[in-house]
């Protein structure tokens, strides 16, 4: 075929293929957002005065593609969060707030070690709770399209805004819309924010009742046990992660941490297999089954309670971070 007659035909190609439907501009997006939310049942009030003058934050964006916990090994994430001044910190919190965490241990059978860790981690202890505006930093991530779960978090925002009252401004957080001491995203404060002080009111920004008894609660939720531990570090030779690597298949479902994870195997298995604790001491005679999670240095086996930390945020660097400083707790 020569030149001209192939020429030809990738005209002919072009003229017949349809051309790729235009990006709707931010403004076209935000009004598809404000009919989903008014057919959910949000009043016109609460969509206009939630979604007007919103303007893109690029920075959240690039926040979103920049993620320590994805782009950092475990073994660096964990020694950068597990600093002696975070444990020592932990410690002064956990005797602060004692007789408030037995209360709440007592309720919810979740160890005031794993609340604190949990605290620690995702706020620095309540210090640093987000001042990026969350519906505007959800509806940019939504507009991104990077990940569809932000249109679902922006409409359970606008959910927030109309149910409970709080002015759209009041609702701050991370640049992912994480909101308040335990950072929890829209979806999960409408889920499982509770008013455990008393003062019918739900506080997750002020109230140390409010922040621990909306944790324990959420992880009671996901699947908590008060009679398991979360995990434990274990010792494994380059011959026994090639014997592992053959015989033990991975998790196909979930998040991407999630699927990091070995499936479940009874703790004999795994001493079969020849992983033993740390220092080389056996592993725990029990019918417990764990999953494994590998580190380029270190390497755990976890339990069923893992699972609902990673329900918490799925992350396998931040939930081991949550188990290792409640461990230093005495969890």
């Amino acid at each position: 075929m020569d030149i001209a007659r192939v020429l030809i035909v990738l005209i002919a190609l072009q003229a017949t293929t349809p051309p790729a439907p235009a990006t709707p501009s931010f403004e076209e997006f935000l009004a598809g957002v404000r009919a989903e939310a008014l057919s959910r049942g949000i009043s016109e009030a609460t969509a206009t005065m939630a979604l007007a003058n919103l303007e893109l934050l690029p920075v959240v964006v690039a926040r979103d593609r920049g993620q320590p916990e994805q782009v950092q090994s475990l073994d660096t994430y964990l020694a950068q969060r597990l600093t002696a001044r975070t444990v020592a910190t932990a410690r002064e919190q956990a005797l602060q707030h004692a007789d408030l965490l037995k209360r709440i241990e007592r309720a919810y059978g979740v160890p005031g070690a794993i609340m604190i860790a949990i605290w620690g981690i995702e706020s620095n202890f309540g210090k640093f709770t987000g001042s990026y505006p969350t519906i505007a930093a959800l509806a940019t991530l939504a507009y991104d399209g990077r990940r569809p779960l932000f249109r679902a978090e922006l409409l359970e925002a606008l959910a927030i805004v109309e149910q409970r009252g709080i002015p759209p401004g009041d609702l701050k957080g991370s640049w992912a819309g994480a909101m308040g001491q335990p950072q929890f995203m829209p979806s999960s404060f409408l889920k499982h924010a509770v008013d455990f002080d008393g003062d019918q009111q739900i506080d997750i920004w002020t109230s140390a009742p409010d922040v621990f008894g909306s944790m324990a609660n959420y992880l009671r939720s996901a699947g908590w046990r008060d009679d398991e531990r979360w995990g434990r570090e274990v010792s494994i030779s380059k011959s026994v992660m090639a014997r592992i690597d053959r015989t033990v298949p991975m998790r196909a479902g979930g998040c991407r941490a999630v699927r990091e994870l070995t499936t479940p195997r009874p703790l004999a298995e795994w001493t079969k297999l020849g992983v033993t604790l740390t220092g080389g001491r056996p592993l725990p005679v029990s019918t417990l089954t764990a999953s494994l999670v590998r580190g380029r240095q270190r390497h755990f086996l976890v339990y069923r309670n893992y699972d609902a930390i990673l329900d918490y945020n799925c992350s396998n660097a931040y939930a081991i971070s949550v188990g290792l400083l409640s461990d230093r707790l005495g969890s």
